[in-house]
């Protein structure tokens, strides 16, 4: 597999490697690798400038839940991307059973926990959300903290991590929640990355125990990396910003400004 650096700005790796095939170039501003379908390893190293907010939502509260190992996983590789990965806990943020959304309190009204996580959601740039299955679903604690916030989603990409104690990886409720995610206004990106048997998956400090987790958190990280960019680049030039989905105005009325 070859690599070639690029100089951010003025790619000139398509010219110096004579490549004909698709590619993807990525981020201005950043010292990158440029992939193409023969299979260019991809690299990089992102400036201040495109450093990403990422907020890793965690929705579970169970006595003894495992996926809070999977969160600190995903967490420490984002970082080591150079972004910066601010992790929302169901357990830690008890939010009330859904009454008033946060866009219909007065300002400063709001619980306080609500306010903090409604803070992290309109600062990140993307969203991780790691998800069990219950019953071919998502957990009730999770379900409920989405659905208080709206226009802090808009545009913004998410990426899916479920995880199950058996052997599918709660991909079922993974479909689940990608319409979830989908009506939210934050579109999940095609890859997810579900994780089987996640008792024996992870230590406690969400190192992996299978190499295999290493490998594989690398390609879905890339596809959200390059998600969350373009659309950070599409909200910066002013493209819809706020302006609800259709669908939004239809079915809930305006979103918070």
């Amino acid at each position: 597999m070859k690599t070639i650096r690029c100089i951010a700005n003025n790619c000139i790796c398509k010219q110096t490697l004579n490549i004909t095939g698709p590619g993807i170039c990525y981020a201005l501003e950043v010292t990158h690798l440029y992939q193409t379908a023969i299979g260019l390893k991809v690299e990089t190293t992102m400036s201040n400038s495109q450093a990403l907010k990422i907020a890793v939502i965690y929705g579970s509260v169970r006595t003894e839940r495992q996926g809070i190992k999977a969160a600190r996983f995903i967490i420490n590789k984002v970082e080591q991307r150079g972004h910066e990965a601010t992790l929302i806990d169901t357990l830690e943020y008890k939010l009330p059973l859904l009454d008033k959304m946060y866009k219909e309190f007065e300002e400063g009204t709001a619980p306080s926990a609500m306010t903090s996580v409604g803070g992290i959601l309109n600062d990140a740039d993307g969203l991780l959300v790691i998800s069990a299955e219950y019953n071919h679903s998502i957990p009730a604690a999770l379900k409920n903290l989405l659905d208080h916030y709206q226009s802090e989603y808009l545009y913004k990409p998410s990426g899916i991590v479920t995880y199950s104690a058996g052997p599918f990886g709660g991909v079922r409720g993974l479909a689940n929640l990608r319409t979830i995610l989908a009506e939210l206004g934050t579109p999940s990106i095609p890859s997810a990355f579900p994780i089987s048997q996640i008792q024996a998956a992870f230590d406690n400090d969400g190192n992996a125990l299978e190499e295999a987790y290493e490998k594989r958190v690398i390609k879905f990280l890339d596809e959200f990396e390059w998600y969350t960019l373009a659309l950070k680049r599409a909200r910066t030039a002013g493209a819809r910003g706020k302006v609800a989905p259709v669908q939004q105005k239809m079915c809930r009325g305006k979103p918070q400004q």
